[in-house]
């Protein structure tokens, strides 16, 4: 790529950042760069759900919540769409005109897209893409749906060789064609790439990009054999956990190739990048060690990756899960799912993040997305199909949508969805929707 192209795509991202921050913005703060942006409130949070046997029709579905306090249907699900069957639902997201949701299952590593702007408040299945694995060259288990201009970069767990955790980016058109798979490097094919530390295992899991400074950056988790196993006999399997993703990969954003595996150990999951345009650096949490690492990039133009925090106590176990970067890069939210707290830290020095709040939500917690202009944040509960709890302590809350109002000194409860009692299953991926855009 020439250097015009690369001032151009600069020019791009940084016009992208003055428009979305000169108005009050209602968005979930860890989408892409390229995505449509809604100004104002959000109307809808599409929660992408896990069927449950013995619960509703015990279907996958895409389920809407009417979240403007301003609509008569203010607190209550107002549509849900079902695919047929249990596919491990677990991560969607939209394309870059925010016309489709992309939503994936990591078990039968089916991937069905909706449309949501025909009618926003009642989206529909209009495709199921059902050859992932055979058009990939035999990737399984499709994770994160990230949107790039006119495409979805679809990330994978695993392969269907040995179903371990070496596996690939898989690349289609917004309209669902496949493009290009671009398997992750590892020891013995690097690819290019600069192996940093001891690590290149190949896994995948998360990735985001910084246009402005030509990267996508992955992160890794675990294979098929691991995630689908229980999590009590995945805990007592000594050799069975030794096989997660240590590694977070730095790609070239354009030409997809990799360029440095940096040591990431203990299974960093979510990556969240800045948005400033001077903030050259992403967060990412290991579920494992439960720890935050700061991935950053120096004056060369080399990247690096830091433990910068601890996330409550390791020893037990708090396994870390999603988390949020504040529009302004001066907060970030992280869930631990298996105490269900919320813990907030000020990253105004990204190298010294301070934690300034904890807060219990549930019996666990897993996803929260929270509105650009950081005065709402939602949570719902649900992991995995053989790791979540089966009963909470205390008549706590244990598959639920539930959202907050955020002052900046404390969380409010606004409602909860308890998706048990409504028949619905395990609620996981939220993603915003909004008449506004269409």
């Amino acid at each position: 790529m020439n250097i015009n192209s690369h001032l151009w795509l600069a020019v791009f991202y940084l016009l992208t950042l003055m428009l979305t921050q000169s108005t009050a913005q209602a968005d979930e703060t860890c989408m892409s760069p390229y995505m449509a942006k809604i100004v104002g409130q959000e109307d809808f949070v599409y929660i992408w759900t896990r069927g449950m046997p013995g619960i509703g029709d015990e279907q996958d579905k895409l389920v809407t919540v009417d979240v403007n306090p301003e609509s008569p249907n203010y607190k209550k699900v107002v549509h849900s769409v079902s695919v047929g069957g249990r596919n491990e639902a677990h991560h969607s997201g939209l394309t870059d005109d925010r016309q489709y949701l992309w939503a994936s299952g990591l078990d039968t590593s089916k991937v069905f897209i909706f449309d949501i702007h025909t009618d926003p408040a009642r989206p529909k299945l209009e495709k199921t893409i059902t050859d992932f694995v055979k058009t990939s060259g035999g990737v399984v288990g499709p994770h994160t749906n990230y949107a790039l201009p006119g495409r979805m970069m679809l990330t994978a767990l695993s392969n269907n060789r040995d179903h371990g955790g070496r596996t690939a980016l898989v690349e289609y058109t917004n309209a669902g064609q496949f493009v290009a798979t671009h398997w992750m490097p590892t020891d013995d094919n690097l690819q290019g790439a600069v192996k940093s530390g001891n690590y290149a295992d190949g896994y995948g899991y998360d990735i985001r990009a910084l246009p402005r400074r030509n990267v996508m950056i992955t992160s890794s988790f675990t294979g098929w054999n691991n995630y689908m196993m229980d999590l009590g006999k995945l805990m007592a399997d000594g050799e069975a956990m030794k096989r997660f993703g240590n590694t977070v990969v730095v790609w070239d954003l354009h030409t997809r190739k990799p360029k440095q595996v940096l040591d990431v150990p203990g299974a960093p999951l979510e990556i969240r990048c800045a948005w400033g345009a001077m903030h050259d650096w992403c967060f990412t949490s290991t579920a494992l060690t439960s720890k935050l690492w700061l991935i950053h990039e120096d004056n060369k133009g080399e990247w690096h990756a830091k433990e910068v925090a601890d996330i409550g106590d390791a020893d037990k176990i708090p396994l870390p899960v999603d988390i949020s970067i504040a529009a302004d890069d001066s907060l970030l939210w992280v869930d631990t799912w298996n105490d269900g707290m919320v813990h907030l830290y000020d990253i105004s020095d990204p190298f010294n993040p301070q934690e300034i709040l904890t807060e219990k939500i549930g019996e666990q917690l897993n996803m929260l997305s929270q509105s650009w202009d950081g005065t709402r944040v939602y949570f719902t509960s649900s992991l995995l199909a053989n790791w979540d709890k089966k009963e909470a302590a205390n008549g706590g809350d244990l598959q639920f949508f539930k959202a907050y109002s955020w002052d900046g000194n404390k969380l409010k409860h606004e409602f909860t969805i308890d998706f048990l009692e409504e028949k619905l299953g395990s609620p996981h991926q939220m993603r915003f929707g909004a008449y506004s855009l269409y």
